[in-house]
């Protein structure tokens, strides 16, 4: 950890389609070796998908929701005290909500069975909307921890 500066941010520009700063994070993180336009065209695929299937609510909506659902609220730091090391449970700022959230989304979804990632995505969006899937119990998971740790609460930095 940085003891002097923090880190500056760069300024991710929306993505072309939906002018959605949310979408564009997710595609930085869905691309493999720059191959920027391919990830691009399996998310927008997974979102043309999204929309024949659910016909009452626009895919980008659904989209955000899936992310929303997936995004933690606690999780457990680990905090050195006199030779012991606790798991202390700790709020997640929103930033790191949100990059935790597509991670386990982009993660879950490689992890399924299925002809093409454009399908596998379209599955574990579809999941995560709906409060289920791979992403939504690695989150409960992560509040189990918290909520089992909380005795250690009192010692949060």
């Amino acid at each position: 950890m940085a003891r002097r500066r923090t880190a500056v941010k760069r300024e991710i520009l929306p993505d072309p389609k939906f002018h959605d700063m949310l979408v564009s994070r997710f595609v930085n993180c869905l691309l493999r070796q720059g191959k920027k336009n391919l990830a691009e065209r399996m998310l927008y695929s997974a979102l043309d998908t999204i929309k024949e299937k659910i016909t009452d609510e626009e895919p980008l909506r659904v989209f955000k929701k899936a992310v929303e659902n997936a995004a933690p609220m606690l999780e457990v730091r680990s905090r050195r005290v006199g030779g012991a090391t606790y798991q202390v449970p700790v709020e997640v700022n929103h930033s790191r909500r949100i990059a935790l959230s597509i991670r386990w989304l982009i993660g879950h979804a490689k992890s399924r069975p299925g002809r093409s990632m454009a399908e596998k995505l379209t599955a574990e969006l579809l999941d995560a909307y709906n409060s289920q899937g791979g992403a939504i119990k690695k989150k409960d998971e992560v509040h189990r921890m918290a909520e089992a740790n909380k005795a250690f609460a009192h010692y949060r930095w």
